[in-house]
């Protein structure tokens, strides 16, 4: 699909955001979305958001050291 057109709200671009709502839960990546619609990453962003999908947080999360294994905590054997 070449050269995706600006969708104005109304029920096209309602159903669109849905369907693209359902790929995503499905386990498609938002810029897979955006290849196969011909979209911008931050136009399928946009969509998803509005069809109320959540997001997971950016990176992974962080190692939470055991007490008496940190780094900061001075004593050295």
């Amino acid at each position: 699909m070449a050269g995706a057109s600006r969708l104005t709200p109304g029920p096209d671009r309602d159903k669109l955001a849905q369907d693209l709502k359902k790929m995503c839960d499905s386990g498609a990546s938002i810029r897979a979305l955006a290849e196969e619609t011909g979209r911008s990453w931050s136009g399928v962003h946009r969509l998803l958001e509005d069809a109320g999908a959540t997001f997971r947080s950016r990176g992974a999360p962080r190692a939470v050291p055991s007490p008496g294994n940190s780094a900061t905590s001075g004593s050295r054997a």
